[in-house]
């Protein structure tokens, strides 16, 4: 009797012990899934080579200034882009080590102080009302125009041509913008660019637009001079463009475009260095995705090339860019910033806990103020001042065992990852108004910036109630808008 009842205690000993392994096992897994590893020298040794791919990116565009991808169909490859982050073009490929060093840390904290002046413009942009409103939209509709090889917030560059022939150019695409232009010649102050300045005179296809005409009304200053319509846009760090407007073939990808209304600017300031000028993709009327209107149906996709992956993104229009199986998510209209993409954003979430944070930080009022805006000309995503440090303190509180480093320019969450080959870090979350959550790669929100192991905290509190999605956030996730029923997409593939 002692026997079995000896036999059924160490039964019972046995069965619990499986027991608590099988619950240890199953939290152990859960709890893994709400963390990542961050490669932290693939991280540093990918922002080092960043520059040395210059030159083979200049030569692939060489070779293809009309590129498809191999994987599409044939339709969608006529309206394919390739989009290059500027990175890849800023330094030579001979660069020493040490002077990659100094121009890495200029190239980062330029970087920053651009983002800093673009947010401020937005905000600018999309603050206040009425008269207001429109002259800021006017003066300072694309502050990331400052992007150039060498410095800006305009990260990423696509091909295009301009003209009949076309003449390739490099343009930066902003998703906040509405308008399309280049440099042109007869160019009384033109700043320098990569390409030969577009000369109307060598284009077939090139017609100016009269003061009377219907395009013409639909620039938010328009002036006429000689019977054409002029446009003139300032920036809020005293850079402009002025010109003509005019109707222009374009070619993207395959496809040929005629009659595009395009600013042909005759007489530009500002540090534009490196592109041609700017190709708009926001929501209004005179933006390519616009003007493209029924031959693509107001749908276009990108791609956000990651850094130091030595690849390059994608810039797709029409609707066959859709893809099948994303995260859709719906469009929130401002009527007073039609340009701008807004999403609803219901919360953010960090190691698969959601932060009580009140919804209302991220709402769009009925003035059209606040509320959170997708923005390719933004790096940094900022966050109304109480939801960032609930959100970046959440974060501390997940990465104790980091050891930390001093602020670096605008971040003041940093770690000193030296010597670690990788580390474990809690996952990074978006809780999108209708259910969909986005969770973000570690290399999208914890960013070297340094050669000497200091990662940032990549996200920054806002200086008013706007929220920006920026393109840190946003690379290596496939994000589609589909402007004709009013919803964006994430994922699914990556880049």
């Amino acid at each position: 009797m002692a026997f079995s009842q000896t036999t059924l205690l160490l039964k019972l000993v046995l069965l619990l012990h499986l027991l608590c392994s099988i619950i240890t096992t199953s939290t152990s897994a859960a709890s893994d899934t709400h963390f990542q590893i961050l490669n932290v020298n693939e991280s540093i040794k990918g922002s080092r080579t960043d520059h040395a791919k210059m030159s083979q990116y200049n030569e692939l565009f060489e070779r293809h200034n009309n590129i498809s991808s191999s994987n599409t169909s044939s339709d969608e490859a006529r309206w394919n882009l390739e989009l290059v982050h500027r990175d890849k073009m800023s330094s030579s490929s001979n660069t020493t080590n040490n002077m990659h060093y100094h121009r890495q840390q200029h190239s980062f904290h330029a970087r920053m102080q651009r983002d800093v002046k673009r947010v401020a413009t937005l905000v600018r942009r999309l603050s206040g009302g009425g008269a207001d409103a429109a002259k800021h939209e006017v003066q300072d509709f694309g502050t990331d125009v400052v992007s150039g090889m060498d410095q800006g917030s305009g990260e990423y560059f696509v091909r295009i041509g301009v003209g009949s022939p076309p003449r390739s150019q490099y343009m930066v695409i902003d998703s906040g913008s509405d308008i399309v232009w280049v440099q042109c010649q007869p160019c009384s102050q033109c700043y320098k660019q990569s390409d030969p300045v577009f000369d109307p005179a060598d284009s077939a296809s090139f017609s100016g637009v009269s003061c009377s005409s219907a395009v013409c009304d639909r620039l938010e200053n328009a002036g006429c001079h000689a019977g054409r319509c002029r446009y003139e846009v300032s920036y809020g760090d005293g850079s402009y463009t002025k010109g003509t407007l005019a109707l222009e073939t374009l070619t993207i990808g395959r496809t040929v475009v005629k009659n595009v209304a395009i600013g042909c600017g005759h007489k530009n300031q500002g540090m534009f260095v490196g592109a041609a000028g700017l190709l708009g993709l926001g929501g209004g009327s005179m933006s390519l995705v616009g003007q493209l209107g029924g031959q693509t149906g107001g749908a276009f996709s990108y791609c956000l090339v990651s850094r130091g992956t030595g690849s390059s993104g994608s810039l797709v229009f029409g609707r066959e860019a859709l893809p099948v199986g994303a995260a859709w998510v719906p469009l929130v209209r401002n009527p007073r910033a039609p340009s701008f993409y807004y999403v609803g954003l219901s919360g953010l979430g960090v190691g698969g806990m959601r932060i009580p944070i009140s919804e209302d930080l991220f709402r769009l009022t009925q003035m059209g103020d606040d509320g959170v805006v997708m923005d390719t000309g933004t790096a940094v995503t900022r966050l109304p001042t109480p939801a960032y440090e609930a959100f970046r303190d959440a974060f501390v509180a997940q990465t104790g065992n980091l050891p930390r480093a001093s602020g670096v320019s605008i971040f003041d969450t940093c770690y000193n990852l030296s010597g670690f080959v990788s580390v474990r870090v809690p996952t990074v979350s978006f809780y999108f108004s209708g259910g969909p959550v986005l969770t973000l790669p570690a290399s999208n929100f914890l960013i070297p910036v340094d050669d000497a192991g200091t990662f940032c905290f990549a996200f920054a509190p806002s200086p008013s109630g706007l929220s920006i999605i920026g393109n840190i956030q946003q690379e290596g996730i496939q994000i589609s808008f589909d402007g004709a029923n009013g919803f964006v997409g994430f994922g699914p593939n990556v880049c």
